[in-house]
């Protein structure tokens, strides 16, 4: 059977992935629905025209991680489209953030899309697609979410990396780089309300962006950025050295 998955499910713009699946690839026959929420990854499974598996899962736990592997050998199913969008960001300075919250970025913004994709690779097949969700975040270091741009720097450089390695087998790997968007995200990060520059931002709809992900994605694209102020804003990260540029970028 051929598959989708997708992790962060339960809200924002993972949601909104789901939301738009059957449309962007209608050739996918199930998508699998990740995050911890089940009651929310079954109230999704509702909404959507494609039949849908509820995995409630944390993808910080080893087990949990385990348990999505077994899943996948036991199945063998043909995975068409990983979308790796579950991932965390907290607004503190490092040194007075939990190192809970710390540990938590990088365990699921690196360590978790990384375990997963692993996962999912021997079941891909030619014409598949990896949607990495990183973000502006990515192009630059930002004070005061430090670790998060850091582990989105990750996940950009790993998403190039491995759109090396796949091409022999021609599965695409898109990176998304997105600006904020007005989801509870914000909230839980602690950012609404408490960053100036996040503020001043433009705001992305999630539902563009699950759709200009998907177009990307189809095309091949290494990278989609929405929103020309963020092509702007990568553009002169690559120009400006980051020593400097990082003085300026203060979440």
């Amino acid at each position: 059977m051929r598959i989708a998955i997708i992790t962060g499910a339960s809200s924002g713009l993972g949601r909104e992935y789901a939301r738009q699946l059957h449309a962007a690839f209608p050739s996918v026959e199930r998508v699998w629905l990740i995050a911890r929420r089940r009651p929310l990854l079954d109230e999704l499974g509702k909404e959507l025209d494609i039949e849908s598996v509820s995995l409630p899962l944390d993808l910080c736990s080893e087990t949990d991680i385990e348990s999505f592997s077994r899943k996948l050998e036991e199945e063998q199913p043909e995975v068409h489209l990983l979308v790796n969008c579950a991932g965390c960001g907290y607004l503190s300075n490092v040194d007075e953030t939990d190192p809970k919250l710390l540990s938590r970025m990088i365990d699921l913004n690196i360590k978790a899309l990384t375990l997963v994709t692993r996962a999912a690779l021997p079941y891909m097949a030619k014409g598949g697609h990896i949607v990495n969700v990183s973000s502006i975040a990515s192009f630059c270091p930002n004070a005061r979410m430090t670790v998060y741009s850091s582990t989105k720097a990750y996940v950009s450089s790993f998403s190039l990396g491995l759109r090396e390695e796949l091409r022999g087998r021609r599965i695409s790997v898109t990176a998304i780089c997105s600006g904020p968007m007005a989801t509870e995200f914000l909230e839980i990060g602690g950012i609404t309300g408490n960053s100036d520059m996040f503020k001043s931002l433009p705001y992305c709809k999630p539902q563009s962006v699950a759709a200009g992900s998907y177009a990307a994605a189809r095309r091949g694209a290494a990278f989609y950025t929405p929103k020309l102020f963020f092509k702007l804003y990568r553009g002169l990260a690559k120009l400006i050295p980051h020593s400097l540029l990082a003085k300026f970028v203060k979440t």
